[in-house]
């Protein structure tokens, strides 16, 4: 291959390939997974080495069918912690809810899984590899040409300070909340509707439920957003805050795991559960949490999952969006380079997939701290198949032929009608909501 030099002239021939994947993540994975399948010559470039800890554990039913399609099926049973339903704890209300996922609209998609993602990407990244695919970790993509012949070159800085020069017919942005390609153009944006912070850590001897019920994820509701309980193997268990970042700035002279431990605190059904637990890893947080960019493809570039867009985790959607992006994503690439008098109306359909499933996520996710919702989700009736059509949400089931539109829009006009009908309440909840989401810029907060 051929090394690069700081300030090197145009001259140096690069290194060709058909796609060029930036980012080794679960949507990188899968897309380079499929179109080395179908007989391209894909590379990937992943600045990490696998393993590496990340959080997002909590996958959907949706994902089933694709593992077994990526051929990875036996491995995730393996690995994952079987996961059959979702839990919500409100402290308005003196009983938690379940949802199980085989009471779905479609009830072949009876469980998901939770997952250590060191051992998930590592998986999807091997498997890419074995596809076919040329995978390059510890490799960071630092800048981008896009050529006048139409191909796309990146400059790469691997292992051991080697810089190296690669073009390809097509680049795909994979690459997560780096947002590679959105950042170049400027044109990632801060969701306006919805802001956001995490803070996170691993414990084990977490007290768990029970029999089925242990792999099931919590949702806890508390005054200042929401807590994540997510089960997996080896006794570890996930614990994460998400809230607002106005409340990052209380945080003052504390330590990140001060700040987290006295939320927990605030908490009881969550710090009851953790309260013989142990913190294995470090606490950490993560700002800017919802966003997206602009725009989402050029007619010889795609940007799939979080480097295209990210919103809050409540219903556990973003590796599901990411993998199912780059199902299309692949579908897309293969249909610009094969047929490109097609690409017009295939990089539209593109567009039209990779808007609709932030969107449809993010109907429930903006009201999910309303208090009418929370009543909606801890009282579930099914009239006219409400609750299949909402636990197909949840499980992810939003982009196939499962007929749950109608029901949703019942769903959405009983809440509508419900606010109507507690108009003090609503308005309380409003206000509220207003004064959450505003920004706050202090990056500070999030640092150890």
């Amino acid at each position: 291959m051929n090394a690069v030099p700081e300030n090197a002239p145009d001259t140096i021939e690069p290194e060709r390939c058909d796609v060029l994947v930036v980012g080794g993540g679960p949507a990188g994975s899968t897309v380079a997974t499929l179109l080395a399948e179908r007989g391209y010559q894909v590379v990937v470039l992943d600045k990490d080495r696998h393993p590496r800890f990340h959080i997002g554990e909590s996958l959907l039913p949706a994902n089933l069918p694709l593992f077994e399609r990526l051929g990875i099926a036996e491995e995730m049973r393996a690995i994952g912690m079987h996961k059959p339903g979702a839990e919500f704890v409100s402290p308005q209300h003196t009983h938690t809810q379940t949802f199980q996922f085989a009471d779905a609209w479609d009830k072949s998609m009876p469980h998901a899984y939770q997952v250590k993602r060191a051992e998930f990407d590592e998986l999807l990244l091997a498997n890419a590899g074995y596809k076919g695919a040329q995978v390059h970790q510890g490799t960071r993509a630092t800048s981008v040409d896009f050529l006048q012949d139409g191909s796309v070159q990146v400059d790469a800085k691997h292992p051991g300070g080697v810089r190296k020069r690669w073009q390809a017919r097509f680049l795909i942005d994979a690459s997560g909340r780096d947002t590679f390609l959105g950042n170049r153009f400027r044109i990632k944006e801060r969701n306006p509707v919805h802001t956001s912070a995490a803070v996170y850590a691993h414990f084990t001897h977490a007290r768990r439920h029970e029999g089925l019920a242990e792999g099931n994820i919590s949702i806890l509701w508390f005054e200042h957003g929401w807590f994540w309980f997510i089960p997996m193997s080896a006794d570890t268990t996930s614990v994460g805050m998400v809230t607002w970042p106005h409340h990052m700035k209380t945080r003052a002279g504390r330590s990140l795991e001060q700040f987290l431990m006295d939320n927990i605190a605030s908490c009881a059904p969550l710090a009851e559960r953790l309260a013989q637990a142990e913190r294995v890893t470090e606490v950490e947080a993560t700002g800017n949490f919802s966003y997206s960019c602009t725009r989402n493809h050029g007619s010889n570039y795609l940007m799939l999952g979080d480097a295209y867009a990210f919103v809050d985790p409540v219903f556990s959607s973003g590796v599901w969006l990411a993998m199912h992006s780059a199902v299309v994503g692949a579908e897309t690439v293969d249909t610009c380079l094969q047929k490109p008098a097609e690409a017009p109306a295939a990089l539209r359909r593109f567009d039209r997939v990779m808007r609709h499933g932030p969107r449809q996520f993010s109907w429930f996710i903006y009201r999910m701290t309303n208090p009418i919702m929370r009543d909606f989700f801890m009282y579930p009736k099914n009239v006219l198949r409400v609750k299949e059509a909402l636990l197909s949400v949840l499980a992810g089931d939003i982009f196939g032929k499962t007929p749950i539109w109608r029901s949703l829009l019942v769903f959405k006009a009983l809440y509508y009608s419900a606010n109507v009908l507690q108009p003090r309440r609503a308005y309380a909840a409003w206000k509220k909501r207003r004064w959450n989401i505003r920004p706050v810029d202090d990056s500070a907060q999030y640092q150890p």
